[in-house]
């Protein structure tokens, strides 16, 4: 979540510095209720404390950000009130949440420091402006670290989010290192290879392989870097970049709207796993999603316009149901397998059925699971995502894609698209038929 400063923030005629945590306090309050732990990223620049007043960006397909508005994206023009806002809006959290409950989440200085988009939009994207963000980045952490020590020793605290700037996130690793800064959790963006304008003209493919490979870069630089203890967070991954474009400029994105989405998700678990990749935590931005104007749009997001839950939102829901230790598998070209068993007994197989490159068809497949083992989990639910189940794209293509939806319409695609579990009963074997892109969740239970 972004703190969204420019909420909190004022100065009246004296200079002093003003604050109203209402609305800040509404998101998290809300988050908190569903249960939620957060990253909450501190940004961005109050206007207040801007050194430029028309520094602005919307980055957004429809010219505005959140309620209508631009977001002030220059430097604070004194990182002392930088500093002591970071201060007073961590103390706000600890006092109305307490220390234990914040001390859970993760607090990250910015989004996306090292490209025009949301600091400094004043200034182009060269080599030259990249090392000017970084200079000016890491006065924004160091002010952002002594704020928040200031209220709190125990919280944890990191960044950059980074976009894709090599020596930004180099020059950032020196200089936390050269000044002793406390440095809990690095954050990455990974959408390596799914803009989606190289992946309409084919220059790129929807390849889980180009998100691994840029992965294992940023990891060399950790390492280098001798920052391998730290926790690793990518919390902007894969193919929902670009979340304010949709298929009207591209058709392609109609991926973010069926299970091919799915596909890409849970094959990327299953690589990370596989190749031992040390990722701690992998969150999915849906930020985009307030600009949708129909029902299917091809924005980023877990549901359609009238709340309808897409196949990334059911993978993310089945990744959920995964025990926490996991079992050998051998796996097999295009399907991945993960195995695992729950504190309680449960034994899951996630499996998807997906290609290196996931834009390329491959025929049915008939799987025969024989496994060992089991003892009386004999009981199965099995849950599936694919082009006939938790797909509510394909339920309205076969209402023809109509332009208009009725209120009956929409009910017809909620109720057929909804994420259900056959019951079964394990006699020793399983038939299963994977189409290509499918999701299947496996459970085996006493």
């Amino acid at each position: 979540m972004y703190a969204m400063l420019e909420d909190v923030v004022t100065m009246d005629e004296d200079g002093k510095l003003c604050y109203d945590f209402r609305l800040g306090d509404l998101r998290l309050d809300y988050m908190l209720e569903k249960g939620f732990d957060i990253l909450l990223s501190y940004n961005f620049t109050p206007p207040c404390i801007a050194s430029k007043q028309d520094s602005l960006s919307c980055v957004s397909h429809n010219k505005t950000r959140y309620k209508g508005k631009l977001i002030n994206t220059s430097a604070p023009r004194d990182y002392g009130l930088w500093e002591e806002i970071c201060y007073a809006y961590t103390k706000h959290l600890i006092d109305r949440y307490g220390e234990q409950t914040v001390a859970r989440w993760h607090l990250q200085c910015y989004n996306e420091p090292d490209i025009s988009a949301f600091f400094m939009s004043e200034l182009k994207i060269t080599e030259e402006n990249t090392l000017i963000r970084l200079r000016e980045y890491c006065k924004l952490y160091h002010g952002f670290e002594k704020g928040i020590r200031r209220a709190s020793e125990k919280l944890c605290i990191g960044g950059p989010a980074l976009a894709n700037k090599d020596a930004f996130l180099l020059g950032f690793f020196d200089y936390v290192k050269q000044n002793h800064l406390q440095f809990d959790f690095i954050s990455l963006h990974n959408y390596a290879g799914t803009n989606p304008v190289r992946l309409q003209s084919g220059e790129n493919k929807m390849s889980v392989r180009n998100n691994i490979e840029l992965l294992q870069k940023y990891l060399n630089y950790i390492k280098q870097a001798g920052l391998e203890d730290k926790m690793l967070i990518v919390d902007e991954w894969g193919v929902c970049t670009n979340g304010f474009n949709n298929m009207e400029q591209y058709p392609s994105l109609v991926f973010r709207e069926n299970h091919l989405f799915a596909a890409y998700y849970i094959k990327l678990l299953g690589t990370y796993i596989k190749e031992n990749i040390p990722v701690d935590k992998m969150l999915l931005c849906l930020s985009g999603q307030h600009e949708m104007q129909t029902e299917f749009t091809g924005f980023r997001g877990f549901f359609t316009l009238n709340h309808i839950p897409k196949p990334i939102y059911h993978a993310f829901a089945l990744a959920a149901r995964m025990g926490d230790t996991l079992l050998d598998v051998e796996q097999t070209k295009d399907l991945t397998v993960i195995p695992t068993l729950g504190e309680d007994g449960t034994v899951c197989l996630m499996m998807v059925y997906a290609g290196e490159d996931l834009g390329v068809d491959l025929p049915d497949i008939n799987l025969t699971l024989k496994l060992e083992g089991l003892g009386n989990r004999t009981n199965m639910r099995i849950w599936r995502i694919d082009d006939e189940h938790a797909n509510p794209y394909a339920v309205y293509e076969s209402m023809g894609k109509p332009d208009t939806l009725s209120e009956d319409d929409i009910k017809h695609i909620r109720n057929q698209s909804r994420l259900c579990a056959e019951e079964q009963t394990y006699t020793g074997k399983l038939d299963l038929n994977m189409s290509n892109h499918a999701v299947v969740l496996v459970e085996f239970h006493a």
